[in-house]
């Protein structure tokens, strides 16, 4: 097990070094002056600018300054925006946690409705609820996921006028950031109307997390399902069955905890998949994370802020699912052993 963690370590290592090497060459990739796009600045004056070189060693070979680069990363200096002039850092640090919330609640609900749902397909799998739910779960992968948010907005916000269409939280209730999670920081604030943020908070969350948590949802349907049929044809469950155990004791006894084990591993996998739909649902509901941020930095050509989101993101996709395959290696025996 500590040759395969030290193996996960090199690997994480290594993808880590060829990702900053790809954020290093959009410095020279993007339109403009490479000095520039590598500090953030718009302008930089004849003062400026031999110190400027100096620091980022542009007169020194690519390695030098890749190096630089990385030690510049590593120390918190990202640069600056185009658009803000303000510390790269410094915003994604403000925008980041709203992107995971968003993806934390999601993901809870596409395991907590998909694995049950799924459990209960496979049991009867020729039943008619059995299909029923197989074909929801196709119809929702189908959805394009634009569509369905304007969907859900047009039904929920104009026509019943339950739901808000946008943002976070009411511009009347005042938050100060404390952890950027917004359902937390209520909780701290300790204001005399918490309890009226927080439902007003948990009704900006319901319409994003429902978009997001429905692509998610249907492919943890489809995966517990076939998990399930898979092991409900092993030998070991039909030796329980022919010792005279119910079919709901060999289900939860047997079934159910050999079947989830692969589960584990698409926690990671969502998670990717979830930050990739994240970015069109916060552009649709004005959700102030961390994609509709990169989204609106294209737009603006802002490309330092390109740089950085698309390093950040893959950090953070490429450490999930290495967590998650350790996890899984570590619940799964036959996994430790290949």
């Amino acid at each position: 097990m500590i040759l395969y963690l030290l193996r996960r370590v090199f690997l994480l290592a290594f993808v880590f070094i060829a990702l900053s090497i790809l954020a290093f060459s959009l410095g020279y990739l993007f339109p403009g002056d490479p000095l520039q796009n590598f500090t953030g600045l718009r302008t930089i004056s004849a003062e400026q600018l031999p110190l400027l070189i100096a620091e980022y060693r542009m007169d020194q070979g690519y390695i030098q300054q890749y190096l630089g680069y990385l030690q510049r990363i590593i120390s918190g200096d990202w640069g600056l925006s185009f658009a803000s002039q303000q510390l790269l850092l410094v915003e994604i640090k403000m925008l980041l946690p709203a992107t995971l919330e968003l993806a934390a609640y999601a993901l809870l609900i596409s395991f907590f409705i998909g694995i049950p749902l799924g459990i209960i397909a496979a049991i009867k799998p020729d039943g008619v609820l059995s299909k029923a739910i197989s074909a929801l779960a196709l119809t929702g992968y189908s959805l394009p996921i634009f569509w369905w948010a304007l969907l859900l907005i047009m039904v929920f916000s104009l026509w019943l006028g339950w739901l808000p269409t946008a943002g976070r939280i009411g511009v009347l209730y005042e938050i100060p950031y404390q952890t950027g999670f917004m359902l937390i920081d209520i909780l701290l604030a300790q204001s005399q109307y918490q309890q009226e943020a927080l439902f007003n908070a948990l009704r900006h969350l319901l319409l994003p997390t429902l978009v997001l948590a429905t692509f998610p949802t249907t492919v943890m349907i489809r995966f517990t399902r076939d998990s399930m049929l898979e092991v409900w044809e092993q030998s070991y469950i039909k030796t329980a069955r022919a010792k005279g155990l119910s079919r709901s004791q060999v289900l939860y006894r047997h079934g159910l905890r050999n079947a989830l084990l692969p589960v584990t591993r698409q926690i990671g996998l969502q998670f990717s998949t979830l930050i990739t739909l994240a970015m069109i649902t916060e552009v649709i509901f004005s959700w102030p994370g961390i994609g509709r941020w990169l989204i609106d930095s294209i737009y603006q050509r802002n490309f330092p802020a390109i740089q950085s989101g698309l390093l950040i993101i893959s950090t953070l996709v490429i450490t999930v699912n290495m967590l998650t395959e350790v996890l899984h290696t570590l619940f799964n025996p036959l996994a430790r052993k290949r």
